[in-house]
């Protein structure tokens, strides 16, 4: 089982720490729109309303990513699913101008490590389960 192995453990660990940030983030912008692009340097959104329409998108996103930061071994799809967003994020913003970026670098951030940290769950999971080599 991924959750039993160390790297399982602290997959959950960032994945729900990517989720804590995104809803910070999200909620922050909802809140105060035009105090939230001010102070990450956006440009100014008008209506704003579509600052906050995005901002409710990555809530309903980071919804998404908690069955897999419960329980990665039953929603392995959207462990899966919750990576691929984070890739998305960060090739999306790689393309866009230079004060967007920073959105992708959040992405980046957590890409990385849910990435590999689910790799080495499911190869330790899968190890701890093959049967051991009988010696003649």
């Amino acid at each position: 089982m991924i959750r039993s192995t160390t790297a399982g453990r602290w997959f959950m660990r960032v994945m729900w720490l990517g989720i804590a940030v995104n809803l910070l983030l999200a909620f922050a912008t909802m809140a105060a729109p035009d105090q939230m692009t001010a102070l990450n340097r956006l440009p100014t959104v008008t209506p704003n309303l579509w600052a906050r329409f995005a901002a409710l998108l990555l809530v309903l996103l980071s919804v998404f990513y908690m069955p897999a930061a419960t329980d990665p071994d039953r929603y392995r799809a959207n462990a899966w699913f919750a990576i691929g967003s984070r890739l998305a994020g960060v090739v999306f913003f790689a393309f866009e101008p230079a004060a967007y970026r920073l959105l992708g670098m959040i992405d980046l951030v957590f890409f990385l490590p849910q990435a590999l940290l689910l790799w080495l769950a499911l190869r330790a999971a899968r190890s701890a389960s093959a049967p051991a080599a009988v010696r003649t």
